[in-house]
């Protein structure tokens, strides 16, 4: 029997299973603001879900585990960004909010399920890949 693993579950299923997880354990540390701010330049209203900052969480622990290297805000910034609408003229791509990423980053680091690379960058512990292993094997 093969050992389930985040690669083999489905990005949204594993992402709504791991915020689920994430909520109801209330380890995770919550900024006073997350109920005030747009995540990017781009979008005009905050997000609808009043819990977008346990999916934000969970969706950047499963991009620093599916990646191989270390990585750093501006790449993620970069994922999690959008494109700016300006009605007839060409949309613009827009990074995301930084403080929207790094917020949860370090929330994470705190949980021990990622840590800063020797050279920069966020990478996985061995904690906390077998805690989305875990996850994964449930979704």
């Amino acid at each position: 029997m093969t050992a389930t693993c985040v690669k083999d579950v489905s990005a949204a299923a594993f992402i709504t299973a791991y915020a689920a997880h994430l909520k109801r354990s209330g380890k995770l540390e919550i900024p006073v603001w997350v109920d005030l701010v747009k995540t990017s330049c781009a979008k005009e209203l905050p997000p609808q879900d009043p819990d977008w900052f346990y999916t934000r969480a969970a969706a950047l622990a499963r991009q620093v585990y599916m990646s191989r290297e270390p990585l750093g805000l501006a790449h993620l910034r970069k994922h999690f960004g959008g494109q700016q609408r300006h009605g007839r003229r060409p949309n613009h791509a827009r990074k995301a909010a930084g403080g929207c990423i790094r917020k949860p980053l370090q929330a994470l680091e705190k949980l021990g399920i990622v840590k800063v690379g020797p050279n920069g960058g966020r990478v996985i512990t061995p904690a906390g890949r077998r805690e989305l292993d875990l996850i994964s094997a449930q979704a």
